[in-house]
């Protein structure tokens, strides 16, 4: 069975160019720490966290009432322009994709779902081929499947942010001895089927040097919506 991508024009895309804050103020608010103009996910769930706009003169002071004096704040999307004090740690390029009516989405009969019992090997296959962050209770952000090599989990896919109308697809990874066998790409139809059930459209981040995997999500069906900034802030000490 396929299903059919939600018309865009009944999903508002502007919630993306702040997925996260629309994230955290969303499905994903009782996870969610912070205040009004400051969220963030706990430590072992994700790294992510947000601001409700750059352009609000108290943000600052809001980020270190989360992150206290000298705390770091990752940050994505948009590259603020940092008050005196602040520092850059380290910053990134990244590119938001978006489904298209091209993709063809199926439930993956090798799939298995995965949760809390199954933890130490996620994050052993994450630790092997580094798909980026995914942490103890990651898995509880969405539904996270997976395929099994005699028993061995050797290809995984999930949900993270859920901004309104939108599910991303994130923590995709295959063993290194299983590769080119286009498991990562049929969990990723697999996840988006679902995502397609709930009624909500998928969409995807990444490097932007990680062309390889980018041009497979353009090759199913996969459009390039935006590029975009990703990295980490760090907060004036107590002294500054």
């Amino acid at each position: 069975m396929t299903i059919e991508s939600p018309s865009a024009g009944r999903v508002d895309e502007r919630v993306l160019d702040n997925a996260a804050w629309h994230s955290l103020v969303g499905r994903h608010a009782a996870l969610a720490e912070g205040n009004d103009l400051v969220r963030r996910f706990p430590a072992d769930v994700s790294p992510f966290a947000a601001v409700r706009s750059w352009d609000d003169p108290d943000v600052w002071d809001a980020i270190v009432d989360v992150v206290g004096p000298g705390g770091q704040f990752p940050f994505s999307g948009d590259d603020p322009t940092l008050p005196p004090g602040w520092e850059v740690e380290w910053r990134g390029a990244g590119v938001q994709l978006v489904e298209t009516d091209d993709l063809t989405t199926a439930a993956d009969d090798e799939a298995v779902v995965l949760g809390a019992r199954d933890v130490p090997e996620m994050l052993d296959l994450v630790a092997r081929t580094q798909p980026g962050p995914f942490l103890p209770r990651t898995h509880e952000l969405g539904r996270y499947v997976g395929i099994r090599r005699e028993g061995r989990l050797v290809a995984m896919a999930g949900e993270r942010l859920q901004p309104d109308g939108w599910t991303e697809i994130s923590a995709v990874c295959t063993d290194a001895e299983h590769r080119g066998q286009g498991l990562a790409a049929r969990l990723v139809l697999d996840v988006a089927h679902h995502v397609r059930l709930r009624g909500d459209r998928a969409l995807l981040h990444a490097a932007e040097t990680n062309t390889p995997a980018i041009r497979i999500y353009e090759r199913l069906g996969f459009r390039l919506r935006r590029r975009s900034t990703f990295g980490s802030l760090r907060a004036p000490g107590r002294d500054a």
